[in-house]
């Protein structure tokens, strides 16, 4: 059985670090290359510890930050919060393989939370708004199918499908699509994150104003203080400026945590921003 470890104190709050650390197995494959195995990141990955509630991967495009995080809610199981599931994802298949050479340790093992990977939000609010229309057409032909029978035998019939389509309602309104992006997003985490969960997410900035990326910060705030651990795969400074994060840059080789004044993103951004006209007159 996982040891539990102790709570960690943030702004006062006790919060539960769920997944102590991550590592490969064994040496990488001698697969040099091969997807995903060909990746520096992966090859030279050495055990990283989650030692707060919530961790950044950072780092450039094609660094291995995303790869690594989709391996690892394949190899916890997670739900996807998409089209698809990422055991079925036709996609993801390499990224399976990593997962099944990734040893997990726990404090606590834990099935609640979700993976989420900003590109497939679209498709997920596609895939509910079907499931409404689906729930709409049953319920019409049961309409049809029950004409001259007893109110109680229709009632019994539709009961479940009513049931399914107030409880879509509640989570998500009118719908998804029917909302802004950034607004539609942030419907999604108030409606789906419980307690005690653990969550991977994918780049959750890429649909969030800067304003909207504050809000998304004080929803962190909140499931901190209700156990939650997540581990976040970025590019967004403001994201990266959560208090006492675990940063891991993808760009260091092996991967290593890097205080958040000292990273690229922030620095380059900083630099920009306090004399862009310097930089513009450099492209």
């Amino acid at each position: 059985m996982a040891r539990r470890q102790p709570a960690r104190e943030t702004s006062g709050e006790a919060t539960a670090i769920h997944l102590r650390s991550v590592e490969l197995k064994g040496a990488a494959p001698s697969l040099p290359d091969r997807f995903p195995f060909s990746i520096r990141a992966v090859q030279a990955l050495q055990r990283l510890i989650f030692d707060s509630p919530v961790t950044f991967f950072v780092g450039e495009n094609g660094s291995g930050k995303s790869t690594l995080l989709e391996a690892m809610a394949s190899a916890i199981g997670l739900p996807t919060i998409g089209s698809v599931a990422t055991r079925h994802d036709a996609t993801l298949g390499d990224q399976r393989e990593l997962g099944r050479a990734l040893r997990l340790t726990w404090n606590v093992r834990v099935h609640r939370g979700f993976f989420l990977r900003a590109e497939d939000f679209f498709g997920f609010a596609k895939a509910i708004e079907q499931l409404k229309a689906e729930l709409k057409q049953r319920s019409a032909e049961i309409d049809v199918e029950y004409a001259g029978r007893s109110a109680t035998a229709k009632g019994l019939a539709l009961g479940p499908l009513y049931a399914s389509l107030a409880q879509l309602q509640a989570s998500y309104g009118d719908g998804l699509d029917a909302q802004s992006h950034g607004e539609s997003f942030i419907k999604l985490f108030q409606s789906r994150l419980v307690p005690g969960g653990i969550y991977l997410l994918d780049e959750p900035e890429a649909p969030l104003s800067p304003q909207s990326q504050l809000g998304f910060i004080a929803i962190l705030k909140t499931m901190l203080q209700q156990q939650s651990q997540f581990i976040i795969a970025t590019h967004s400074p403001i994201l990266l400026a959560f208090p006492n994060a675990t940063i891991y840059s993808f760009d260091e080789s092996p991967v290593s945590a890097v205080p958040f004044d000292q990273l690229d993103h922030v620095t380059l951004t900083r630099d920009f921003l306090n004399n862009p006209d310097a930089f513009l007159r450099r492209l």
